[in-house]
């Protein structure tokens, strides 16, 4: 896989966006690119669940069709059955004073659309965008993951078999060429990634005041109530962190849960990684770090936590030596966390899960209210007057009420943080729309009402004086 110079990349934007304004795709030509994509992508899952494993070290076979197949394919689909009725102009009321005239809200495509995507799920949040972006009528020119070189070479050969090069390419490189790229003059741009990174970008499409869909991170919080039992809550916290060993943007960043409940949490969560993963010696199901400087991340977040006293859990004896090789790291508890500790400062996007109490919810949502509004928010109760006080008492960029994760994978749904945790969504109308220019249209038929804008007023003193009552 060669690297792009990014010399040459506003030259291929030019040329990208010469091509679409020579070709806005039609209604027929979506439909017939998105079909072709999606067979295309579903007849070479198997070859995009290997790359993805090799880039991770190992990557679970199933985590892999789950999110990055079944979304991507699943998300076609909701762009396919919806495209005509988004595509078709939306009638708006003109108001009497206006009749004759009628008005309406087209959806017209807007260009080229950038999209930088992250190592986490490499090909989700690669074809997500790029899938949308091309049902709203617009070329796209991709920038995957230097992370993840052969998951960006499965990308490469996958998209270049679907469609042109004046219609989609795909730009390979390191970070220089992704800064070189977030500061070229897209009609959009999509970025997903960290909160830090996500800032430079928004600094570098200012140049142009490029519009931006920011998909960031942070610290995700999930809220067990007192009324919700242990072993359901343990369940979904397990899967909410542990899938993709904790590289999620929206996994569990940290729970609260009510005082005196702790350490039967604690059991719970050790009991669920038994049932899932067994003594580790297999470990087939359970995903590695993706790098080694990533894995020394956590590391280093395990150990500001020793230093600080903290009680620090392993839910899974592995071998040193094994966790090094293989970027193994075991699901991994800290208790009592203050803000102090590097574990409750940073995104953990890892299978690492503070645990603090709280004497009572206001204390609860204090604590939540204290951060950066999060991408994602968790709570955990039956009574549906607590879910009521903590969903309206806090912001959030979503929310799952009693699991995680969920609501990313409805398409109906539009998936976006606000704040620190992102601007903007998509997914599904939200994407299109996004993706698109909400043109207003006015007609004036037999008379026109600019001529009652212009003098002498006097003529229409007495039409003015009626409306004005």
């Amino acid at each position: 896989m060669s690297e792009t110079p990014a010399v040459t990349l506003a030259a291929t934007l030019a040329q990208m966006r010469q091509a679409w304004m020579q070709q806005r795709p039609d209604y027929t030509q979506r439909r017939d690119d998105l079909q072709r994509l999606r067979a295309v992508f579903k007849s070479r899952i198997g070859q995009m669940s290997e790359a993805i494993s090799a880039d991770f070290g190992h990557r679970s076979h199933h985590e892999s069709i789950i999110a990055d197949g079944m979304t991507v394919t699943g998300e076609i689909d909701h762009l396919l059955s919806h495209l005509r009725s988004w595509m078709k102009p939306e009638r708006v009321g003109v108001g009497w004073r206006f009749w004759p005239a009628r008005a309406q809200l087209r959806a017209v495509p807007v260009g080229v659309v950038g999209v930088i995507s992250p190592w986490n799920y490499p090909v989700n949040l690669a074809l997500v965008p790029l899938a949308t972006a091309i049902a709203a009528g617009n070329h796209v020119l991709l920038k995957p993951s230097e992370h993840t070189p052969a998951t960006s070479a499965f990308l490469q050969s996958l998209l270049a078999e679907v469609f042109p090069a004046e219609r989609v390419r795909v730009v390979q490189g390191d970070a220089s060429v992704a800064s070189a790229f977030s500061e070229l003059p897209f009609d959009h741009l999509v970025f997903t990634g960290s909160t830090a990174v996500g800032r430079k970008v928004m600094a570098a499409a200012a140049q142009h005041l490029t519009p931006l869909t920011l998909e960031l991170g942070g610290k995700s919080p999930a809220m067990v109530a007192s009324d919700y039992p242990i072993a359901g809550a343990a369940a979904r916290l397990a899967t909410g962190k542990w899938f993709n060993a904790g590289q999620t943007c929206i996994a569990p960043d940290y729970v609260l849960i009510d005082e005196g409940r702790i350490d039967a949490l604690v059991d719970a969560l050790r009991e669920q990684v038994r049932l899932r993963y067994g003594d580790f010696s297999d470990a087939s199901d359970y995903s590695r770090i993706i790098n080694d400087a990533q894995f020394q991340r956590l590391k280093d977040y395990v150990s500001d936590a020793r230093g600080r006293g903290l009680q620090v859990i392993e839910l899974a004896q592995i071998d040193g030596e094994r966790s090094r090789r293989e970027r193994l790291f075991p699901p991994t508890l800290i208790l009592q966390p203050g803000d102090d500790a590097t574990v409750m400062q940073e995104e953990i996007f890892g299978p690492i899960l503070p645990i603090r109490s709280y004497r009572n919810l206001d204390e609860a949502i204090a604590t939540i209210n204290g951060r950066d509004r999060p991408l994602a928010l968790y709570p955990f109760s039956h009574d549906k007057a607590t879910v009521e006080k903590i969903v309206g008492q806090t912001v959030s960029g979503g929310v799952t009420v009693n699991d995680t994760l969920l609501h990313f994978a409805i398409n109906g749904l539009p998936f976006g943080g606000i704040g620190a945790s992102g601007m903007g969504a998509y997914h599904g109308r939200a994407g299109f729309d996004a993706m698109s220019k909400r043109l207003p249209v006015l007609w004036q038929t037999k008379r026109a009402g600019s001529d009652l804008l212009k003098p002498p007023y006097s003529k229409v003193a007495r039409f003015i004086d009626l409306i004005s009552r």
